[in-house]
């Protein structure tokens, strides 16, 4: 069984994917990009991270695994914890390649480094789009100005012209670069907040720090972002957890059932995600460290 599969086709559909006993891979949108060194313009995409502190079993990949390979829930659990002992046993020796999705090792001071590969683009609204080379604009003139006093004076006129043109359009180019450069600066700082609210729950490594555009959440819509405190096979569980969590305080309910029939617990919803993980670092430092962050898309 080739794990590393099954979590390339599951950070297609979500934003975090847990590998049991192991770490959780994290992913963050981007916005794109333009790399000026080079002269090209790189689509939005998600950027990964692993944390090695989101071990818990949410089921997500086990079910998936169960399902593809039509076995039941605890064997494919027992075919994870299989692969996951080998990753662990490789890792004490040698960095561990996970193709497509990146590669894990120890530093000097023993903390475990993810570097991501770039291959895929899991972003699926950027699916099919392609980095773009912008070509430097040069201007040539092949006429040859005539000995003739008459002719010349109209090749002068028309070079004139043409200069004209070009002067404009390179005033434009500039112009519009000006504003390209300052709006970079603006995303380059909402980028910096954003990262700086995530990395409480998850350890990235960033070659290439990426602008991002937060946009304005139309509150009429569905709250998006989950922090669950657990998925249970029986609803009278389920019910157990909800009533356990509001003696502690929280405002915690039933979210539902997830398409392998799990009955999920939330100990909060949030329209934004910057606030679901600020609720998801508190819950895991005052409750438990077992919580996740589930996000749901809108149909």
């Amino acid at each position: 069984m080739l794990l590393e599969t099954y979590i390339k086709e599951l950070l297609y559909r979500y934003d975090c994917v847990i590998v049991p006993n192991f770490g959780g891979f994290v992913s963050n949108k981007i916005s794109a990009q333009f790399h000026a060194d080079s002269q090209i313009f790189y689509p939005p995409s998600k950027q990964l991270g692993f944390n090695s502190h989101l071990t818990h079993n949410d089921g997500l990949l086990a079910n998936y695994i169960a399902s593809s390979e039509e076995i039941s829930f605890d064997q494919a659990n027992f075919k994870i914890s299989e692969i996951v002992s080998e990753w662990k046993k490789t890792l004490t020796k040698k960095s561990l390649k996970i193709e497509p999705i990146g590669s894990l090792s120890y530093n000097s001071e023993k903390q475990l480094i993810f570097s991501p590969f770039h291959q895929f683009n899991y972003l699926k609204s950027s699916f099919g789009l392609a980095q773009v080379n912008v070509s430097k604009i040069e201007i040539f003139d092949p006429k040859i100005i005539p000995n003739n006093p008459v002719e010349r004076s109209k090749a002068t006129s028309v070079l004139l012209k043409y200069a004209s043109a070009a002067v404009v359009l390179l005033g434009l180019t500039y112009a519009g670069w000006l504003g390209y450069n300052k709006q970079e600066e603006l995303n380059f700082t909402m980028a910096q907040k954003q990262l700086e609210e995530k990395i409480q729950s998850a350890t990235f490594v960033i070659e290439n720090p990426l602008p991002t555009v937060e946009l304005n959440v139309d509150r009429e819509l569905p709250k998006r972002f989950h922090v669950i405190a657990g998925s249970f096979q029986f609803p009278e569980n389920a019910q157990k957890k909800v009533t356990q969590l509001k003696e502690k305080g929280f405002e915690a309910f039933i979210l539902g059932k997830n398409k392998w029939g799990l009955t999920q617990v939330a100990y909060a919803s949030f329209y934004k995600k910057t606030d679901a993980y600020q609720n998801l670092a508190s819950v895991r430092k005052t409750d438990s460290k077992d919580a996740w962050l589930l996000v749901k898309q809108f149909d």
